[in-house]
């Protein structure tokens, strides 16, 4: 019904035409790949074959200073750093795109040095390397922010980056409140923010979930921003040495009706990356134990994200798994 309803499967006049074919599914799952969308999908080829003239003409549906999505894409991608150097010198009408790409890229690649082990057993050099590559991030989000400032995205990295190199509260704070300034409501902002309430980065027990509970409450029905409280309980049991931490009749009911209240509320609006919401949601449920996951996993039918089941030691075995229990 739902698939219907919002213009999914098969040809019909209501089906998205930039939508990628599901390849072949192993256990009924697969891997959402480039957000789904052939449009996303030209960025990454042309980002991957270190194509400048490619990606800013693949990237000309897309505001990168709003599709916190789209940028993602390009920053987890190998081999970024080798060539958009070059765009950020010698593009100068594209500086601020360039410089954007290149931080978002470097603030990633600089975790990737780090891995995620525990701080205890992250190396000397891992961690200098960890630092150089943050620095030049830093360096680099803040020109584009002052050359766009109507962009949110270089402020939303800017707070992973303060996170990495533990610049302290008042200088994630001022970096939160220069993102929020920009859309109150956004989600990848409050997600960033999420994750520094955490007691692994700092912050208190229960800080996170008292945040997102708060947060949600300000936003209006159907609003994607329901997925902070569904990952605020996912980050409690991430914290937990309890495994069934969240198998409570409460936060079944929470989490219940933080889904019903957003992602399956009529008014929610399917945009570009909306598996990444439902993903959220999936594992927040199944580990709850709610009867609700299955609602999730029916609509997703099969699509898969990485995050944030990344968490897990075999993320996709472990949504097949919880998909198949629902």
């Amino acid at each position: 019904m739902f698939g219907k309803l919002f213009g999914r499967g098969g040809d019909g006049p209501g089906a998205d035409p930039y939508a990628l074919p599901a390849p072949r599914r192993k256990n009924g799952v697969y891997a959402l790949r480039a957000l789904g969308d052939a449009r996303v999908l030209a960025v990454v080829e042309a980002a991957d074959a270190g194509d400048w003239e490619a990606v800013k003409a693949a990237l000309a549906p897309f505001d990168l200073g709003r599709d916190h999505q789209v940028l993602g894409q390009m920053a987890v991608l190998d081999g970024v750093q080798d060539w958009i150097g070059r765009a950020v010198e010698e593009d100068k009408e594209h500086r601020a795109l360039a410089l954007l790409i290149s931080g978002a890229r470097h603030v990633d690649w600089g975790w990737e040095a780090r891995t995620s082990a525990r701080a205890v057993d992250v190396t000397r050099e891992q961690w200098q390397v960890f630092r150089e590559r943050l620095q030049i991030a830093e360096q680099q989000l803040f020109e584009a922010a002052e050359l766009r400032p109507d962009w949110i995205t270089p402020w939303r990295h800017l707070l992973t980056s303060a996170r990495g190199m533990s610049l302290g509260s008042t200088v994630a704070e001022t970096r939160r409140d220069a993102a929020l300034r920009r859309d109150p409501l956004d989600l990848e902002v409050h997600l960033a923010w999420l994750s520094q309430l955490q007691p692994r980065w700092g912050g208190e027990p229960g800080e996170a979930l008292e945040f997102a509970r708060a947060a949600f409450a300000k936003a209006p029905e159907g609003h994607r921003l329901g997925c902070v409280v569904a990952m605020a309980y996912i980050e409690e049991w991430v914290e937990s040495d309890d495994g069934a931490c969240l198998q409570q009749p409460r936060i079944r009911t929470e989490l219940r009706e933080a889904a019903e209240r957003s992602v399956l509320h009529h008014a929610y609006e399917r945009r570009l990356g909306w598996q990444g919401d439902y993903n959220i949601f999936a594992m927040a449920l199944s580990l709850a134990g709610s009867s609700t996951a299955s609602n999730i996993f029916r609509e997703l039918e099969g699509a898969y994200t990485e995050w944030p089941w990344t968490y897990m030691s075999e993320p996709q075995k472990t949504y097949a798994r919880f998909r198949k229990a629902f």
